[in-house]
């Protein structure tokens, strides 16, 4: 049925989203290694503008434990400098009036797991989303049978392919949070 084509379409899209962007929140936790995306969600006050940092500067890992941010605008390596030490990522700027160097420090043992547990809190973030996504399109499915869309046959099919849909969605999160524990623990 084509109504019920639109929703497990709509369904797979808002899932894909979810997955999506629980790669993205994972991809700015940090690890022992250097990596731009450590920056992405940091904000600087840019002559009164909220700006995100990745508007206002380079940022390169120049090597494993070294991240250099070079600013667009000289005038804005203050408040670059400020905005990276206020923020939640626990490292020290170093200024030389050109740019921005951030030592990456070693992580102690200690640290690893919190940053685990961290990454822990963004999958389940990530597996509620796409449950939500299944229950929306689940009552959608609901509605058309009791409105009389569809059939009871069709209805079951639909929720088939609905849960199945979920369960790859939520094995893709697993995947990505294995992979990203298993970067926190190496040593």
């Amino acid at each position: 049925m084509e109504l019920i084509d639109e929703l497990l379409a709509d369904a797979r899209e808002r899932m894909a989203k979810s997955v999506e962007s629980s790669r993205g929140e994972l991809a700015t936790v940090r690890t022992g290694r250097a990596s731009p995306h450590l920056l992405d969600r940091i904000m600087v006050d840019y002559y009164g503008n909220p700006t995100p940092l990745k508007q206002l500067a380079n940022v390169a890992a120049s090597d494993a434990r070294l991240l250099t941010v070079t600013p667009f605008d000289k005038g804005a390596l203050g408040a670059i400098e400020k905005s990276i030490q206020e923020s939640d990522v626990g490292l020290t700027p170093s200024n030389d009036g050109n740019l921005i160097r951030l030592q990456i420090p070693e992580m102690t043992e200690e640290r690893r797991r919190e940053m685990v547990k961290v990454v822990h809190g963004v999958a389940e973030e990530g597996r509620v989303a796409i449950r939500n996504v299944r229950r929306d399109i689940m009552s959608d499915l609901r509605e058309l049978k009791k409105e009389g869309e569809a059939g009871e046959d069709d209805e079951r099919r639909a929720e088939a392919a609905l849960q199945k849909q979920t369960d790859e969605a939520i094995a893709e999160i697993d995947g990505l949070l294995k992979g990203k524990e298993e970067e926190i623990l190496e040593v």
